[in-house]
Parts: C-alpha cells; sequence; structure tokens
C-alpha cells in the first residue's frame, strides 16, 4: 500500500457457510482424518458442494483405515458444526461421493527421501508472506476487521445467542477504509450480506448487526448509516451450497491478506504439508511477521520460490517496502535462511505442520490467528524467532 497522501482500500471475507469455505472445511476434514491415522500422509482434496451432494475428488497416500465410509461420516458431522440442516443442504441427507484414489507415483518420487536425497518440494511455485503494524495481529486492517465481523456474528449464531435469532450460516462482508499517509483511520463503507430466514426483513437484520459490527471495529470507525449496506439485494433466504456451487480454494484473497499483499496463486486446503503452496505460504508469514515483530520493519513482504523435487528453495527475497529500521534486507534474508531450514522437511518440523490442525485454518484466514500452544496450531503465528533477529541486528 501507499505510504503518503489519503486513499481508500477495500477487502472481504466470507463465512464458514459460504459454498466455497463449506468445500475448504470438507477438504481440510479430509486431509485431518489422514494425518490422525498416518502424520506423514500425502493428501490433495478436492471438494465441490451444491444442491444436497458433496463430492471429493483427488490424490491421496495414507492408510487404508481411512475409509470412504469414514470420510463420509466425518463430512457429515463438518456439515452439521457448520450449521447446515436446510432442505436444499442438509448434513443428514446430503449425498457425498468420495472419488479420491492414490498419489502418482511420479509426483511421489520427486517428493520422497532417498538415499542422499532430502524430501523435495510437492511442486514448483513462488509463495508470499506479509506482515504490517495496522492491527495487533500485524495484518492488514481491512481484512483483519472483515474477518472479525464474521467471526463475531459466528460465535453468537452457534451460542444461539437471541441477538442474531433468524441468520443462517452463509454470510460474506466487506470493509472499506480510509488511510492518511499508510495508516487506516476510519471505515468509509461496510457491507455485510447474510442468509437469514424467510420472513426476516432487511431493516430488522441491520438493526442486529450494527451493534456487532460497532463493537468490533476500533472506536470511531464506524461510517455513517448510509454507507452500512446489509444484504443490498433485499432479500438472502436461499444460501450456501443450495444457492451457489462451492469449490476448494475459490477464496484465496480471503485466506490471505485481502489484496494488500501478494499471493503466489496456490490454494491451502486440502493440501498435506509436503504441498508448499500452503506449508511454505505458512513459512513466509511466519518469517514476514517476527520481522515486523522485532521492529526491523513496519512492513515485510518475503517471496520463497521452488521447483518439484528440490529440497532448498531457489530464491529467498525481502521487500520491507521502504520501512526498514536502519537494517539490510540482503543480510535479513541470510538471517532467515540461517534461522529456519526452508526446505519442505525442515519447515514442517518447524512449525509441527504433521498434525490434524488444518480444519480450523478452513474460515476465517489462515493468518492472523491466535496460536494455541496446547493444540500446536496457527504455530506459524507465533513470534519465537524475534530475539534471534534482534540480536542479529544488535538490538
Amino acid at each position: 500500500m501507499r505510504d503518503k497522501g489519503e486513499f481508500l482500500f477495500t477487502s472481504e471475507s466470507v463465512s464458514e457457510g459460504h459454498p466455497d469455505k463449506v468445500a475448504d472445511r470438507l477438504s481440510d476434514t479430509v486431509l485431518d482424518a489422514f494425518l490422525t491415522a498416518d502424520p506423514y500422509s500425502r493428501v490433495a482434496c478436492e471438494t465441490l458442494v451444491t444442491t444436497n451432494r458433496v463430492i471429493f475428488a483427488g490424490e491421496t497416500r495414507g492408510p487404508e483405515t481411512v475409509t470412504p465410509e469414514l470420510l463420509t461420516h466425518l463430512a457429515r458431522l463438518a456439515i452439521h458444526d457448520i450449521g447446515y440442516d436446510q432442505p436444499g443442504f442438509s448434513w443428514r441427507h446430503a449425498e457425498i461421493s468420495c472419488h479420491l484414489h492414490a498419489q502418482s507415483s511420479d509426483i511421489a518420487q520427486g517428493v520422497d527421501a532417498a538415499g542422499n536425497k532430502d524430501e523435495g518440494a510437492g511442486d514448483q511455485g513462488m509463495m508470499f508472506g506479509y506482515a504490517c503494524r495496522e492491527t495487533p495481529a500485524l495484518m492488514p486492517a481491512p481484512i483483519h476487521y472483515a474477518h472479525e465481523i464474521l467471526r463475531r456474528i459466528r460465535e453468537l449464531r452457534h451460542a444461539h445467542d437471541k441477538s442474531v435469532d433468524g441468520l443462517l450460516p452463509d454470510a460474506k462482508s466487506q470493509v472499506t477504509l480510509r488511510y492518511v499517509d499508510g495508516n487506516p483511520v476510519g471505515a468509509t463503507a461496510i457491507v455485510v450480506s447474510t442468509q437469514h430466514v424467510d420472513g426476516l426483513e432487511q431493516a430488522d437484520i441491520k438493526r442486529m448487526l450494527w451493534p456487532i459490527v460497532s463493537t468490533t471495529l476500533p472506536n470511531g470507525w464506524m461510517p455513517p448509516e448510509r454507507e452500512f449496506y446489509v444484504n443490498p439485494t433485499g432479500k438472502f433466504v436461499i444460501g450456501g451450497p443450495d444457492g451457489d456451487c462451492g469449490l476448494t480454494g475459490r477464496k484465496i484473497i480471503v485466506d490471505t491478506y485481502g489484496g494488500a499483499a501478494p499471493h503466489g496463486g496456490g490454494a491451502f486446503s486440502g493440501k498435506d504439508p509436503t504441498k508448499v503452496d500452503r506449508s511454505a505460504a505458512y513459512a513466509c508469514r511466519y518469517l514476514a511477521k517476527n520481522v515486523v515483530a522485532a521492529d526491523l520493519a513496519d512492513r515485510c513482504t518475503i517471496q520463497i520460490a521452488y521447483a518439484i523435487g528440490v529440497s532448498q528453495p531457489l530464491s529467498v527475497y525481502v521487500d520491507l517496502q521502504g520501512t526498514g529500521k536502519d537494517v539490510d534486507e540482503t543480510k535479513i534474508e541470510k538471517v532467515l535462511r540461517d534461522a529456519v531450514d526452508l526446505s519442505p522437511r525442515g519447515i514442517r518440523e518447524h512449525l509441527h505442520l504433521n498434525r490434524p490442525i488444518y480444519a480450523p485454518t478452513s474460515a476465517y484466514g489462515h493468518f492472523g490467528r491466535e496460536p494455541d500452544e496446547d493444540k500446536a496450531t496457527f504455530t506459524w503465528e507465533k513470534t519465537d524467532l524475534v530475539p534471534t533477529l534482534k540480536s542479529a541486528f544488535g538490538r
């Protein structure tokens, strides 16, 4: 983002009940099932959801105990947890088809360690990570607050809070913030579209959501009421996979930085951590967040590139976007490579990624989340490299 003058920037989020996010959740449910059975399973699962139908497809390598029947059962539990028991999409009645098959031997031989060869990357590609000082989570403010609005609605809905009676799982939010000299100072427009039971009026939903949104944003950031748009079409009763087909991996900008930073193109959900699309993107965020948390810069973008079957990255690039504090970007690149083994194996081990931790990542963003030491979730959000970075630069 620019660091001079005044401008507007917008990001969106979608809820766990959005069709694409239902697909992401189910793909990560499959992944977690395999990792529970064997931490070194290989999974690349794509999911399609539509009216009362779920289709799994992709490649796996793991224990035979992970059967189509088990995956069907776990999928129904996930759909129930999201909250879908509607005529057009129900955890009870949806038809679930499993078309997973064995991983390609050509891919496996490039990824597997053998002899003196270390485990290679599961594909070529470049991954990005980003961090900035706009929020305590070191995330861009527009995507951070877009997620927080929907997460708060979700919490109230799952708690059966009467303040959100009649709201259903499918929802979207959009936050437009005004920036002055690179810093967000308030919202100029908020959009929330949420599925609801028939008979609930648009004005009623707006009254429901106003206090939720206004208390989620920083004090004084709420836009005028005329710029608070709720269900702009007027009605949103038919939603979820019954209203729109959902596919894994179609919300990659929602998953990352809301457009405030580059994205390498690869989706995350349904992929085991040998796939650098996922694990290296987590590593990039981890490194960028630690650079900012160490007060070496106010903004940091990191790119790492890989070749399929090759263990070490082809390049590591750091861009402080002119916000570095008397530090050399080339030196940061070297310090980071010395501090963390950025091979697929090194990333998996450093961030403890061979665990069934992925279903919670499938909605409300993969980044800016609170790490849980006990469950080893969102380990890429930890700032444990700060002492190393500060020491390297005499801080």
